[in-house]
């Protein structure tokens, strides 16, 4: 069992006042995200690992601090969390790919432009990692849109008894991407009329990150009811970062988020119709940031 004493939404929802912005819907999907993993069968000798998908700004941070609240207050064994906004490519490897493969590539987001053999070496690490083991995880800066150096990486000691990863397209596959018929959105219309830069993305889907999402024992899918929620969601996390940066901190304008937000917008459509399919755990997120756990397709692979 991972947590002892079986704790309420509202013990959890307790804990986190003054420390994680939650409610009680949040703090039930959190415990029942753990009573997912603690459903299954994981890998013998490995620490099981639960994905966490949902488009920007579905809560996806807010419920992993939630788990980790949880597990720090009741729980049975050590648990890491990684986000796979911290596995981006640096600026300049994705300038180096605007430059040979498309302009689109230099802007983060789409897969192709994550360090895939950089999470997966993460990845490997923790799950075989000794009792006196150091493994460093990066960091993301996204407000100077680059990875942080390597001194400023944190750090986690020992061996994980659960690992939890989230992002905006953990567990999407290429076949799962409608084919190719024109443009979307404005972007595409401007930026890829023919399709060039997300077939490149499309064929990065394919490599590293299938073989990735395998290593997942169990899903949990968020997802919120169309795309202007998404930029909405978008819009208040930016708002979010500049709050806790201070005074002249930079942040993108609400037109700048809406173009941001449609470099991932196929992306986005195609996870949202796949995930009843593929999440073990399927949840509506509201426009009031409610969550409904809508179906639960067994338990942990």
């Amino acid at each position: 069992m991972l947590l002892v004493n079986n704790p309420e939404p509202a013990q959890l929802l307790s804990q986190a006042q003054g420390r994680v912005p939650a409610n009680e819907s949040s703090c039930a999907l959190s415990l029942a995200c753990l009573d997912l993993v603690d459903s299954g069968e994981p890998r013998h000798g490995f620490p099981p690992l639960l994905g966490i998908c949902g488009a920007q700004g579905s809560g996806k941070s807010t419920l992993c601090e939630l788990i980790a609240l949880a597990m720090a207050e009741w729980g049975t064994r050590p648990v890491v969390v990684l986000s796979l906004d911290d596995f981006y490519r640096t600026r300049a490897e994705r300038q180096a790919l605007a430059a040979t493969i498309h302009p689109l590539c230099a802007t983060r987001g789409v897969p192709g432009t994550h360090d895939v053999a950089l999470l997966d070496e993460c990845l490997s690490r923790l799950l075989g990692a000794g009792d006196d083991e150091i493994i460093a995880i990066p960091r993301f800066d996204k407000l100077a849109d680059d990875r942080l150096p390597r001194e400023k990486w944190a750090e986690f000691r020992g061996r994980p008894g659960f690992i939890v990863i989230e992002g905006w397209c953990i567990g999407i596959t290429a076949d799962r991407l409608p084919p190719w018929q024109g443009p979307l959105n404005a972007l595409e219309r401007e930026c890829d009329p023919q399709g060039e830069w997300l077939a490149w993305s499309r064929e990065e889907l394919k490599r590293g990150y299938a073989t990735l999402w395998k290593m997942l024992d169990g899903l949990v899918g968020i997802r919120q009811p169309d795309m202007e929620s998404v930029i909405a969601s978008r819009i208040r996390q930016e708002e979010g970062l500049r709050a806790a940066r201070g005074p002249g901190a930079k942040a993108m304008s609400p037109a700048n988020v809406r173009r941001f937000v449609e470099h991932y917008e196929r992306y986005t459509l195609a996870l949202a119709s796949a995930l009843p399919a593929i999440a073990d755990l399927l949840v509506e997120r509201d426009a009031d940031f409610n969550y409904h756990i809508q179906t639960a397709q067994g338990h942990i692979r």
